[in-house]
């Protein structure tokens, strides 16, 4: 089975390959940079935009291109504000080589204003948490979630939530049917 991330991100690639491994066998995953279309720190539903975007790209260029490729997995972090308190998530949009399309997020997460502060001024998620913890390119490793809980959840785990919680209307067609 051919998947293909709309993402060089070693984290949001593996993250496919570990949630779509508990499914099927025979995997080749690999990433694409494609654009999202959106923010560079999407905010509310901009988020599922982003991730549309990329699933999108990845599958009309398989088609120009000719590519055998079963599903496009388009992953978007964003921030969404709910009972004035900001939370950040990742969304997931998986296409089928057929142009079903589905969606998932991970778990949401506050976030203390000091950081949505920031991010509602034009920084990335990912920048902010790299200056706070004082390291470089965590978007790459544990991600915000990984600095915020110490270390016992990543980016990696949060994101394959979303992608098994966007799988579900491919794993039950005849229960997600029109």
């Amino acid at each position: 089975m051919k998947i293909l991330v709309g993402s060089k991100n070693p984290v949001k690639i593996e993250s496919v390959r570990e949630a779509f491994s508990y499914y099927f066998d025979s995997l080749d995953v690999s990433g694409l940079e494609v654009d999202s279309k959106v923010s560079a720190q999407p905010i509310n539903h901009e988020t599922f935009t982003g991730a549309k975007n990329r699933a999108d790209e990845l599958f009309l260029r398989a088609k120009e291109d000719n590519l055998s490729i079963d599903y496009f997995v388009g992953i978007e972090g964003g921030i969404i504000e709910e009972h004035d308190q900001w939370f950040a998530l990742g969304c997931i949009c998986i296409r089928n080589n057929k142009g079903e399309t589905s969606f998932g997020t991970s778990a949401l997460f506050p976030l203390p204003s000091i950081i949505v502060t920031e991010l509602l001024n034009g920084k990335e998620l990912g920048h902010v948490i790299d200056e706070i913890a004082n390291d470089e390119n965590t978007k790459q490793k544990g991600g915000a979630i990984g600095y915020l809980t110490n270390g016992i959840i990543n980016r990696k785990e949060l994101y394959k939530q979303g992608i098994i919680s966007a799988l579900v209307t491919f794993l039950h067609p005849k229960l997600y049917s029109k």
